[in-house]
């Protein structure tokens, strides 16, 4: 019995620690698993005050980027540029808003909005970033100094099209995951403690596109889910096969390679949905259980997501649609079937923007004029509370965080936190 006891303490303790390591892995994009949804939070205001939530905290001077910050424990991590915008920054800061360290790590992109892209991946004690200009960088979080540093765009061959690369890598046990595109290779893995190349994928010889790859678990399998310019893929993160790449989905309309949403996987239905704007709206792939094909589950015209990503709730897809460069309306659709539950513009002359979501509501960020929403979910656009962010340039285009009830919101070189709890 006492033997029976200590193999099942054992194995609890690994669970533990796998289950650990895990959410280590994803402390980065959209939240714990690059969905959009921050399911550790509770206790949030289900409506804020008319002028809307106190504001604990702003930083003005983090330098143009539209990524999203990171908290993990007690420090917040987000990217920026230096003041000549020559160089992509990173940097640390306490919780009541005091700039701890800077550090430079790489180039931005210098042609089209050269403004930092990449959010920060936070894992084991170590930040992961990836420049404009396609350069991975390993930087030790307690004193922001660079452990390796691997120029990924030419060591790959990367191709692009006119907005450079704008990843946030993605992290798995022991890999570091990057997406050159080109002809050389696909996807790389590279050992997380020293930049090494572990595997790459074959090439699908296409351009990359501006997202970056997601991790899906599909009957007890992990699969790394992507896009290229005209592709989507499945890679198996243990080797780098890839298990299947469709563009079926492609239109015709030669914008496909503006692509800068990654996928939602609803595990339930085995359906992945990609959204992107330019009229090539929503396609739905159901995944075989051996995860080695796709076939086309549903299309839907209504849902559009430019930039903003999108959030699975209750079976429901949540996003904004792309009218135009500045307009769009906020859409809802069913993921089993791919109608449309509404299709509503937000009152005020507010355009299309980023969605995210926390304690079963919705939170909407205009990127026309800088409106921060919070919505309540159901059949139809019910925006409940909302307040401006004045701070700032540029468009708004950053994603919004939630972590221990404080709303984080970026514009530009602004930074600012408030309290939702």
């Amino acid at each position: 019995m006492n033997m029976k006891m200590k193999l099942l303490s054992m194995a609890i303790l690994a669970m533990i620690a796998i289950g650990a390591s895990a959410q280590n892995n994803f402390n980065g994009f959209r939240g714990p698993n690059r969905d959009g949804l921050y399911p550790a939070e509770k206790g949030l205001m289900k409506q804020w005050p008319a002028e809307g939530p106190q504001m604990l905290w702003e930083d003005l001077t983090i330098g143009k980027g539209y990524s999203s910050p990171v908290i993990v424990g007690d420090h917040l991590y987000i990217t920026g540029m230096t003041e000549d915008e020559k160089q992509e920054t990173f940097m640390a800061f306490s919780l009541d808003g005091k700039k701890l360290y800077t550090t430079v790590y790489g180039k931005p992109f210098s042609q089209n909005y050269p403004e930092t892209r990449t959010t920060p991946t936070i894992d084991n004690g170590k930040a992961y970033v990836i420049s404009g200009m396609g350069e991975i960088a390993c930087i030790n979080i307690a004193d922001g100094k660079i452990v390796w540093r691997v120029d990924g765009f030419n060591t790959y061959g990367s191709k692009t099209g006119n907005w450079g690369t704008a990843e946030c890598p993605l992290v798995f046990e022991n890999k570091v995951i990057y997406s050159p595109g080109g002809n050389q290779t696909t996807v790389v893995a590279l050992d997380k403690e020293t930049g090494k190349e572990i595997w790459k994928s074959r090439p699908l010889n296409d351009n990359r596109n501006y997202t970056q790859p997601t991790l899906i678990i599909y009957k007890g399998k992990h699969q790394i889910v992507g896009g290229t310019c005209n592709y989507y893929y499945g890679i198996d993160p243990a080797n780098g096969e890839v298990q299947w790449a469709t563009k079926d989905w492609v239109q015709g309309t030669s914008r496909e390679n503006i692509a800068p949403n990654g996928p939602v996987f609803d595990d339930v239905n085995g359906i992945l949905v990609f959204s992107q704007g330019y009229g090539i709206n929503t396609t739905a792939l159901k995944l075989a259980d051996d995860m080695k094909s796709v076939t086309l589950a549903w299309k839907n015209n209504d849902l559009s997501t430019h930039h903003g990503g999108y959030v699975l709730l209750n079976g429901v897809l949540y996003g904004s649609n792309w009218i135009n460069n500045t307009n769009g309306n906020w859409v809802a659709v069913n993921v089993k079937d791919g109608k449309t539950i509404y299709n509503t513009a937000w009152k005020g002359g507010k355009g299309k923007g980023s969605t995210i979501s926390a304690d079963g509501m919705l939170y909407f960020y205009d990127e026309r004029r800088g409106f921060v929403g919070l919505a309540q979910p159901g059949n139809e656009l019910n925006i409940v509370s909302e307040f401006r962010i004045s701070k700032g340039e540029g468009p708004y285009w950053a994603h919004l965080v939630i972590n221990n009830g404080v709303l984080y919101v970026r514009h530009g070189s602004a930074l600012q936190a408030y309290t939702i709890k």
